[in-house]
C-alpha cells in the first residue's frame, strides 16, 4: 500500500498523462488544447495542469500559448536528424560505460528480457509490442549506465523521437536487424568490451536514423 508521500502528485499525474497522449499521437502535432479543457479531461484543477505543461515545454514536447493553453510541438525531418545525433552519442556512451564495469548477467538480465520480449513480438508481427519492448531496452540501458544526468538528458530527448517512430512503425520492414544489434550490445557488455559496446550501439542508432530519414522523405512527411 502506498503512503501519502509515495502517491504521485496531481502535477505528476497530469504530466504523465499529457505526455502519454503526445507520445501516442492522441494529441497530434500542432494540436492546440485550452488549459481548461485539459483540466476537464484529466479531472483536476488548472493549477497542476499548468505546472505539468511547464515541465513538458522544457522537454520540447509542447509550447505554452498564452490564453490558449498548449500546442503540441511538431518534429521536422531536420529536427529528427539532430535528435538522433544527440541520442546516438549519449546512448553509445552509456553502453560503453556499462560495459567498462563488466556487470554480471544478473545485472543486465532486464536487457536480456527486453530483447526476448522483442523477439516474441516480432514472431507475432506485433509491432506495437515490439516498439514498447525496444523503448524499454533503451531506457534500461540508460538506467544501468551509472550516470544519472546522462540518463535524464538522453531520456528526455528520446521522447521527442518517439512520436516519429510510432508514426512510421508500419512503414518500415520488420526490424529483425535491430534485435540482433541489441543482442550484440549485450554480448559486448557482458564481455566487458567497452569499445565494442559503444561502437555497436552507435552504429545501431545511426542505422535507425538513416532508415527513419529515408521513410520521411519517401512519404513526404514534413513534420510529425
Amino acid at each position: 500500500m502506498q503512503t501519502k508521500a509515495q502517491r504521485p502528485s496531481l502535477v505528476d499525474r497530469a504530466y504523465a498523462e499529457i505526455k502519454r497522449r503526445i507520445l501516442d499521437n492522441t494529441y497530434t502535432p500542432n494540436l492546440q488544447v485550452y488549459e481548461q479543457e485539459l483540466a476537464l479531461q484529466l479531472g483536476m484543477s488548472r493549477t497542476p495542469v499548468r505546472e505539468a505543461l511547464i515541465r513538458l515545454e522544457r522537454e520540447g514536447l509542447v509550447q505554452i500559448v498564452p490564453r490558449r493553453g498548449m500546442r503540441v510541438v511538431p518534429v521536422s525531418p531536420s529536427d529528427m536528424r539532430d535528435i538522433y545525433e544527440v541520442i546516438t552519442c549519449l546512448e553509445a556512451q552509456a553502453a560503453g560505460r556499462l560495459a567498462a564495469r563488466k556487470p554480471s548477467r544478473d545485472e543486465v538480465q532486464v536487457l536480456i528480457d527486453d530483447v526476448e520480449a522483442m523477439d516474441r513480438a516480432l514472431a507475432k508481427k506485433d509491432l506495437e509490442a515490439w516498439a514498447a519492448a525496444d523503448a524499454d531496452f533503451h531506457a534500461h540501458l540508460l538506467e544501468l549506465c551509472g550516470n544519472r544526468r546522462l540518463a535524464q538528458v538522453a531520456g528526455a530527448i528520446a521522447d521527442q523521437a518517439h512520436r516519429a517512430r510510432m508514426v512510421t512503425l508500419h512503414m518500415r520492414p520488420l526490424p529483425l536487424r535491430s534485435n540482433e544489434d541489441h543482442r550484440a550490445v549485450i554480448e559486448a557488455i557482458l564481455a566487458g568490451d567497452a569499445r565494442r559496446a559503444h561502437d555497436v550501439h552507435e552504429q545501431h542508432r545511426r542505422n535507425a536514423m538513416e532508415l527513419l530519414t529515408e521513410i520521411l522523405q519517401r512519404y513526404n512527411l514534413s513534420q510529425l
